[in-house]
Order: structure tokens, then sequence, then C-alpha cells
């Protein structure tokens, strides 16, 4: 386990800073600002998009000064994998949806397979509008469909395998305070 821990050790000091803690803060400023101009008024229900939106629902939420709801929900292709596999529910959204604006919050919009499989979920389920937020945008040309975008983003980063502010390496440094790509991927 060590040798892993020390792979784990190295893959942060090797790592390339993509975005600091300040401009994260100020992305995170500019997201909570356009969803509040959007949704102040809308009494939305937010939806935590597990591991990962959990340390973005920590520092947006505080930002944004209206009354919302929170509850999360677990879906995920990757696990501690490096790249995807098949969808894997482990906490379907529990809430009554019919009629609510609903804003499913996450850390990044790689390819988006995850993110559609979910708005579609919620949409289905009678939410009258389903709205997307995201830490990073990933920037390629796999993505889910053509032209795939969230409907509020911090950052773009380039397409290189990135961690930090909830995007995990092998399951570690979510808790990286700036956004790190490996050195190599």
């Amino acid at each position: 386990m060590q040798a892993n821990l020390d792979e784990i050790i190295r893959a942060r000091e090797e790592a390339d800073c993509i975005a600091d803690a300040a401009v994260v803060e100020a992305a995170l400023d500019r997201m909570a600002a356009d969803i509040t101009a959007q949704l102040a008024d809308r009494n939305p229900l937010i939806y935590v998009v597990m591991n990962g939106g959990m340390i973005l629902a920590g520092q947006l939420l505080p930002r944004l000064p209206f009354p919302l709801e929170v509850a999360y929900l677990h879906a995920t292709r990757y696990g501690h994998a490096l790249k995807g596999a098949h969808l894997d529910w482990r906490m379907r959204p529990t809430q009554d949806l019919r009629g609510r604006t609903v804003l499913v919050l996450d850390d990044i919009l790689d390819e988006g397979h995850t993110l559609l499989a979910i708005l579609d979920y919620l949409k289905s389920d009678g939410a009258a509008d389903v709205r997307s937020a995201v830490l990073t945008h990933k920037i390629h040309d796999r993505k889910a469909y053509p032209g795939m975008r969230a409907d509020f983003t911090g950052l773009e980063v380039p397409d290189r395998f990135v961690f930090g502010c909830g995007m995990d390496y092998k399951g570690y440094w979510r808790n990286a305070p700036g956004i790190y790509a490996v050195k190599g991927l």
C-alpha cells in the first residue's frame, strides 16, 4: 500500500497547476452570480453529484443568497479507474421533481455521458427545468453530443487528466485547492 501512496504523493508533486486557488475562487464567484441571476426566484432543488460535486457544492452554495433545497445523487462511470466504463447508479434521486427547477452540480464535464444520463433521468422524472453547473469543462471534441456544454461553467481545462477541487486522481486529491494536471496524462 505504501508504494501506491508514494505514487499518489508523487503525482501531486509533479503535477502542472492549471488553476490556482485564487483563479478557482474567482470562477466560483462568477458562477454564483450567473446562477443567482437566473435561478434566484425559481425555488431550485440542487442535486450534488457525488463524489466530485461535493467540493463544488461546499464552495458554491454559500455564495448563493436565495432559498434553495439541496440533495445528492451518485452516478459514476469512473470509480477509481482513469477511463470510463458503464454508468453505475449508486444513489438515484429521491425527491419529488414534478414541476421543479433542478440544478445539477458536478466537478467536470469531460465527455458528458454521465451528466447527460443524469439530466435525462431528472427530466423523465418530471422536473420542469433541468440545468447543470460544472466547475470545469474539458476542451475536446469527444462530448456525448457535439457542442455539449453545462448551463454554468467555472473554468475550461485542457484535455489532460485533471484533479483537485473535487476531481480525483485514483481516489485521492479531491481536496487539492487548485486544479492540477497529471504529468504525462
